[in-house]
């Protein structure tokens, strides 16, 4: 069963972007995400995207101590900055900072040329609706095929988008 929601509610992640001019040809990009679900629970597979100004021409990237799981890539060919997280336990917080070398000054606001981020995920046994299958009756009763007698509850981040 697939469905959507309408309603406001709890996002599973929190995320904070942050990016500054650092010098004439430098600027540093700070993210941060945190896990807003119980601790019980594990988020696979997160990728974040962020869309960096058109004068990058590198970017080095600074992981928090001890990070496991991390990937990190500059995309030059788009401009795009990814950033990869195997596994987020719930109430957890993850830090990366990008310094971005550019090739030429920067002349106006640098915020309005980079951003904003995007995010998609998949937390299995996490349901950010609360909506539960309390009873399930199948129609069409087969021998060939044998239900399984649970419910899997998963939830996919697809079209998370966070501003600068």
């Amino acid at each position: 069963m697939n469905y959507r929601m309408t309603q406001p509610f709890k996002p599973p992640f929190r995320i904070n972007a942050l990016i500054e001019e650092t010098g004439p040809l430098k600027a540093e990009v700070t993210i941060k995400i945190r896990a807003e679900f119980n601790s019980s629970i594990n988020a696979n597979t997160v990728l974040v995207q962020m869309p960096l100004p058109t004068s990058t021409a590198r970017v080095n990237f600074e992981l928090e101590p001890g990070a496991v799981g991390h990937t990190t890539d500059f995309k030059e060919t788009n401009k795009r900055l990814e950033w990869g997280i195997k596994k987020v336990v719930g109430g957890s917080e993850h830090t990366l900072r990008a310094k971005l070398t550019l090739s030429h000054e920067f002349h106006g606001n640098i915020m309005k040329e980079a951003g904003p981020l995007s995010m998609t995920s998949t937390i299995p046994m996490y349901n950010a609706s609360r909506l539960q299958v309390k009873y399930l009756q199948i129609a069409k009763k087969s021998k060939a095929h044998n239900p399984y007698r649970w419910v899997r509850y998963v939830t996919q981040v697809n079209s998370y988008v966070a501003r600068l």
